[in-house]
């Protein structure tokens, strides 16, 4: 897997790799042993909110842990992807996973996580924070995926619509997803 060319061997070390093509159409497992997070975010208009969906997996595809939850008020999907994010890499440094791959769908919003520079956008100050998390890790790398990549990510997203409290799952699968799991596992030997 070209991928693995790219994990460094140094701890603390962060990897970008949205600008590098690593974009595909289905879910591909992580290298091991690295763990792959994907996230996404919803907008829900009609309850002034926004809802996260977060999926960590192994290098079988496995769930390890996911969760489902409401968000606040967002101006839009950029500021709602870059609140999920955050929110996405603490459920994941709370779980104790600590070689990441994180990917989601939105590409101005990974593109700025794999920004060495300053952010000075409205939202740099919380791409900032994201960065902070991920320097406390021993290793993660950001990637730009499709939506077809995303999928299990998107549907915990907007089940989130339907939960009054955190809802977290780990190592079991979460029932909202089972459908968009089943469709990933159809496609992980091609």
């Amino acid at each position: 897997m070209r991928l693995l060319e790219r994990i460094p061997t140094v701890p603390g070390t962060i990897g970008y790799s949205s600008s590098n093509g690593y974009r595909c159409k289905q879910m591909e497992p992580p290298p091991d042993p690295v763990f792959k997070l994907n996230f996404d975010a919803a907008i829900f208009s009609d309850l002034n909110g926004s809802g996260v969906g977060v999926i960590i997996r192994n290098c079988k595809g496995e769930v390890m842990a996911a969760m489902t939850t409401k968000g606040p008020l967002v101006g839009g999907s950029e500021e709602a992807e870059i609140l999920a994010c955050r929110r996405a890499l603490e459920f994941a440094i709370d779980a104790g996973f600590t070689n990441l791959i994180v990917e989601g769908d939105n590409a101005a919003v990974m593109s700025s996580l794999s920004s060495s520079g300053a952010d000075l956008s409205w939202l740099g100050h919380i791409i900032q924070d994201i960065q902070w998390l991920a320097n406390g890790i021993s290793w993660v790398c950001f990637s730009h995926v499709k939506r077809g990549a995303n999928l299990v990510a998107h549907v915990l997203a907007r089940h989130a619509k339907d939960v009054t409290e955190d809802i977290v799952w780990l190592e079991d699968t979460p029932p909202p997803a089972i459908e968009a799991l089943y469709y990933d596992s159809l496609h992980l030997n091609e």
